[in-house]
């Protein structure tokens, strides 16, 4: 029994090929959308890709069993709550799935979402009677469990959900022995938990004893506990959600409409259309210049999550990048369901030589002169761009805080007639939320250049909890 294990890092999510070495057969579970590495790692070793497994439609990525589907062959299953327009096996707890000397056992682990599955992974050779492993989805992960306020819009409540995830965790996950190893779905950096390692793997008598979410309390404690400050979900997930749910079209034939160029004239059409560009260079390049109105998300941070955050569904984008980067960029967007790009802006920003009235940039200010111009008596509206729990634990003095997931929704709470400076903690948020405000037409803007880290290591004033802890010291 081989159990492999593949991590996106830009999405935090991990995936598993569970393949057996007799048969020649495997299966996959919460597979990614592009589904190569797969494909090529099964034809490695001699195995076929005959099952594809999701623990429940992921509401963070759109999972690739399509794609494993319509290029493999493979039969997806699923737990028997779900519901779905494409055919799939629906199975239940005691179900099992064997192959060689291989067997896959399924636990119903409903509470991050109704349909909720847990895969028990048994190496025969070994024991019939214990599971090797248990691939936990969103059920239960490394430090956390799976939050249950994910769904409320589509009518399933926080409350119901998190009733759901006691009985599953205490019933049938914290029953299986505490040698079983623990693979989870998601890992440190995903909105799907607040707590999340960024350990591969652990075992259940390492969570029983060390995971928050499983020491001993009443299930309304529980359901307090999991439900409080959990980060603020990108606007995608419900669309991702209901999109896993569908019958669709396969990220080759996506990426095949989007990949088209475009010349200069047909994005600056495209764009006084009111579509959508999205510039995905890093941010010290689109500071030296970029086409007007253009959103900064780069391919080298969490590129899928603030496109999804940032970036609107419903309408067509075009891409910017550097040359060779364009199909990366498409492919990333067709990872969260983003299949509404139009094409990509043709030679890049070299199209742009003999149209310098359309190229903008942005003011980058290191964290000593900021300070000394403050000093100084000059007038900035420092806006901070972090998360809340971010700003508490210690800000610059004075500073506004308006999350970047929010930015564009409360623009009007900034001051019109003040310079802002504009940061995060180290500089990617801060490039996306300036481009922001640029299309939304401020153009007294400036980047705090290394961010919240530049200005501590700076050893400059800082304000919150940690400066509170540095004064008690």
């Amino acid at each position: 029994m081989i159990l492999q294990r593949y991590y996106l890092g830009c999405l935090s999510h991990a995936s598993y090929l569970v393949a057996d070495e007799t048969s020649k057969v495997a299966a996959v579970v919460d597979p990614q959308r592009d589904i190569d590495e797969y494909v090529r790692d099964a034809e490695k070793l001699g195995v076929e890709i005959r099952y594809v497994l999701l623990t429940h439609f992921h509401a963070d990525f759109v999972a690739g069993h399509i794609e494993l589907r319509d290029r493999c062959g493979a039969k997806i299953y699923m737990g028997s709550r779900a519901q779905a327009e494409f055919e799939f096996t629906a199975v239940k707890d005691g179900d099992v799935l064997e192959f060689g000397q291989t067997r896959l056992g399924f636990l119903e682990t409903p509470g991050h979402t109704p349909e909720g599955l847990s895969v028990l992974v048994y190496d025969l050779a070994a024991s019939s009677e214990n599971p090797h492993a248990v691939l936990t989805g969103d059920t239960l992960f490394i430090g956390d469990v799976g939050r249950p306020d994910l769904l409320a819009s589509i009518g399933v409540t926080a409350d119901e959900l998190a009733d759901m995830l006691y009985d599953s965790l205490h019933e049938k996950i914290l029953t299986l022995p505490d040698e079983t190893l623990v693979y989870p779905a998601h890992g440190a950096g995903s909105m799907c938990g607040k707590n999340l390692s960024d350990e591969a793997y652990s075992t259940i008598g390492e969570q029983r004893k060390y995971n928050y979410a499983l020491q001993p309390m009443s299930r309304e404690a529980f359901k307090a506990i999991v439900t409080a400050d959990q980060p603020e979900a990108p606007s995608y997930f419900v669309h991702d959600a209901i999109y896993n749910r569908q019958e669709r079209s396969s990220l080759d034939e996506k990426l095949e409409q989007s990949l088209v160029p475009l010349d200069l004239d047909q994005v600056l059409r495209r764009r006084e259309a009111g579509e959508q560009l999205v510039d995905v260079r890093e941010a010290i390049d689109f500071a030296a210049g970029h086409l007007r109105g253009s959103i900064n998300v780069g391919l080298a941070g969490k590129y899928a999550t603030w496109c999804g955050t940032v970036l609107d569904k419903t309408v067509p984008i075009v891409v910017i990048a550097e040359e060779g980067a364009e199909e990366e960029a498409v492919m990333r967007l067709g990872r969260i369901g983003y299949d509404n790009v139009v094409g990509y802006l043709e030679r890049g920003l070299e199209s742009l030589d003999q149209r310098p009235d359309e190229v903008r940039n942005v003011r980058r200010v290191t964290a000593q002169a900021a300070f000394e111009q403050q000093q100084a008596g000059e007038a900035w509206t420092v806006l901070d761009v972090r998360n809340p729990n971010e700003f508490q634990q210690g800000h610059l003095q004075g500073a506004v805080n308006i999350p970047l997931g929010q930015l564009a929704r409360r623009l009007e709470e900034l001051p019109q007639d003040s310079r802002l400076l504009v940061h995060c903690q180290g500089g990617y948020r801060s490039s996306i939320a300036i481009s922001l405000l640029q299309r939304a037409g401020r153009t007294d803007v400036a980047d705090l250049v290394g961010g919240y880290q530049a200005w501590c290591a700076s050893q400059l004033p800082i304000e919150g909890e940690v400066a509170a802890a540095c004064t008690r010291g």
